[in-house]
């Protein structure tokens, strides 16, 4: 009898703790594109994309007490642009980001704030929307494409959660996305050559839920 007690607790405080081990949660934030420069014969100029929101959910799992590991899915309002002193090219895209995680964290403990390091990768899928047109201002640079281009991506970031009640987090964070730039989405012109990285910062404000 004892041994079926014993087993029982035992097996109530395994899935005591494998109820804590799910978190699960959504965001908004912003995204941000440092401008990729373009060398060109006729001169110089920038391009890339416009700052725009970002939204994003996620689920995640403790894995071990100072690591988890977490699969996210992102979207971004991102409109392409080329700029070259005064004048600016625009057109209407998104982009979709899917990654997996693993997290570096602290001990929560008796704290109600948990800071966290995050590294990872995945796929970004870029989406040229806007309608194409037979003249382009800064085509000598470069011209807009209505396509959709995937790339392999890696994720950087940081953040920090902070307990609000016993299950539910608010978790702020910062993210960089890194990717080859899409060059069949913004086509160099003849003679124009790009820079060959693409950042992506995207600072993020989520709420979460541990079970």
């Amino acid at each position: 009898m004892r041994a079926i007690q014993l087993s029982m607790l035992l097996s109530a405080a395994a899935l005591s703790g494998f109820a804590q081990q799910w978190e699960v949660g959504g965001g908004a934030g912003a995204g941000f594109v440092p401008g990729v420069s373009v060398a060109s014969a006729l001169g110089s100029a920038t391009t890339g994309f416009k700052p725009g929101a970002s939204f994003g959910a996620f689920v995640g799992n403790n894995l071990y007490p100072h690591v988890s590991g977490e699969l996210h899915y992102g979207f971004m309002q991102s409109n392409l642009r080329i700029q070259s002193g005064g004048t600016e090219a625009a057109f209407s895209g998104v982009a979709h980001v899917v990654h997996y995680d693993v997290l570096i964290h602290t001990n929560r403990g008796d704290s109600r704030t948990q800071y966290f390091a995050a590294v990872g990768g995945g796929l970004k899928v870029f989406r040229g929307t806007g309608k194409e047109a037979a003249y382009q201002p800064l085509s000598q640079y470069a011209y807009f494409t209505k396509t959709q281009v995937l790339k392999p991506m890696v994720s950087i970031g940081a953040g920090v959660k902070y307990a609000l009640t016993r299950r539910v987090v608010l978790r702020t964070e910062f993210r960089d996305y890194l990717t080859i730039f899409p060059k069949d989405l913004i086509t160099p012109a003849p003679g124009a050559k790009f820079g060959g990285l693409l950042h992506n910062f995207v600072p993020m404000v989520s709420i979460a839920y541990e079970y």
